[in-house]
């Protein structure tokens, strides 16, 4: 059956981020339970990077999918710009309570990029509405990657990801992030060059500046420390642009507390969400504002108002799982869990930052890497490292030479270890 599935699978899908004729026939995965996936032909593999960062409390978690199956017999869909409904309206006010200081305004879109995407446009649109109709300037990080939209790709054009596209984009300038791992002497004089090429740019006519927080994910799994983020957020604040962070892959846990921003005790103007927002098991994005943003689009004319959405717009079923899996997140044993697997990553980085300095091992929260050599996305770097994983029933995948662990939340201290182990003995 394997076989004739991955016939019809050459024939007839164009996979992401790949290069088809290059590649071996992908296996066939037919279950998943916890932290592993299993194939077709009987292979168990431990899931390292939580399915694209999007699985938090591990695969097939039953109180989300009851959540998804009580809400499906109940109500699957219903248009949000004519209605609303319990589960949209319990989760927005769910993820206000998580969330620091005053975001409170959740404007809910399908995925990663789009949340972005709305993020921009409201930043575009809100000055003009309150009179400063000359910010129109946006500001990015070098290596930031914020989604494949227009203009997620526009504030990401600098990941090396979009070439193909280039003459479509809108221009964007970039700014240094000052990239910091265990051990690095250079970090402070780094954070001071970036920080005075950002107050070099923040002219009267910036609209945004946006960036992921702590963490830049595909751009390498880059780290920066929290005092350089509050930093950035106190000079965009007094030069009266916005500040938008994209959280779509640091939220939910993954740095330590539920969100990156808490960690460095910043509150943006506009956040964005995905991934992990519903545990893993449905697409859905949110762009949360604060309080008084949304004022400006209020009016008595149309005009004024955002008009972007979209057809599955605050769909019950994602809000449902939502809810489940933000349930499971402020649940004493999910904190506990994660403070036990950011123990070891924490104690790995360390031990082998004194061994292999030039590795630039780093750790934020439950997120651990390091850099295999010089290289870029797509150069083939870490794939003989990803054969011996996959050889040993592990799935993990390499960002060029960037190399990381990001597991979801049910994977064991015992098995987080066996897979460091692993790689120390691969590296030699």
């Amino acid at each position: 059956m394997s076989d004739q599935i991955q016939a019809l699978d050459t024939r007839h899908i164009w996979h992401p981020f790949s290069q088809a004729e290059i590649g071996p026939a992908l296996p066939v995965a037919v279950k998943a339970q916890g932290p592993w996936i299993e194939t077709a032909d009987g292979k168990r593999v431990l899931d390292l990077v939580s399915s694209w960062w999007v699985n938090l409390h591990g695969h097939g978690e039953p109180s989300i999918a009851a959540a998804i199956a009580k809400q499906a017999a109940e109500m699957e869909q219903v248009i949000f710009a004519d209605f609303t409904h319990e589960p949209a309206v319990r989760l927005a006010a769910g993820l206000a309570a998580a969330l620091p200081g005053d975001l409170n305004k959740v404007f809910y879109s399908d995925d990663g990029s789009t949340a972005v995407e709305v993020a921009l446009k409201m930043a575009l649109q809100y000055f003009p509405l309150v009179g400063q109709p000359n910010r129109k300037r946006l500001l990015g990080f070098e290596k930031g990657y914020h989604g494949d939209t227009v203009g997620a790709m526009s504030v990401g054009h600098s990941s090396g990801y979009f070439r193909a596209w280039s003459g479509m984009l809108f221009p964007v300038d970039m700014l240094p992030f000052p990239a910091t791992w265990e051990g690095d002497d250079e970090v402070e004089a780094k954070e001071e060059r970036a920080l005075a090429a950002l107050d070099a740019q923040l002219a009267d006519d910036v609209a945004a500046v946006i960036l992921e927080p702590l963490i830049q994910g595909a751009g390498g799994m880059r780290m920066c420390r929290p005092h350089f983020l509050r930093a950035v957020a106190e000079h965009v604040r007094q030069a009266g642009a916005l500040l938008i962070l994209d959280e779509v892959m640091t939220g939910f846990g993954r740095t330590g507390p539920l969100f990156a921003c808490e960690k460095a005790e910043v509150v943006p103007d506009l956040i964005c969400l995905s991934k992990g927002l519903t545990g893993g098991f449905l697409p859905m994005g949110a762009t949360v504002a604060r309080d008084g943003f949304c004022q400006a689009f209020i009016g008595q004319t149309l005009d004024r108002a955002f008009l972007h959405g979209h057809s599955y717009h605050a769909n019950p079923l994602g809000c449902a799982a939502g809810l489940a899996s933000l349930t499971l997140l402020t649940a004493d044993d999910c904190t506990l869990r994660r403070r036990a697997l950011e123990a070891v990553q924490t104690d790995r980085v360390q031990d082998l930052a004194k061994r292999r300095p030039e590795l630039h091992a780093r750790a934020c929260g439950t997120i651990a890497a390091l850099d295999l050599a010089e290289g870029s996305y797509g150069d083939g770097t870490g794939e003989t490292l990803k054969q011996k994983f996959w050889d040993a029933g592990m799935l993990v995948r390499p960002l060029g030479p960037a190399f990381y662990f990001l597991p979801p939340y049910c994977v064991t201290t015992e098995e987080l270890n066996k897979a460091w182990d692993l790689l120390e003995s691969a590296l030699g």
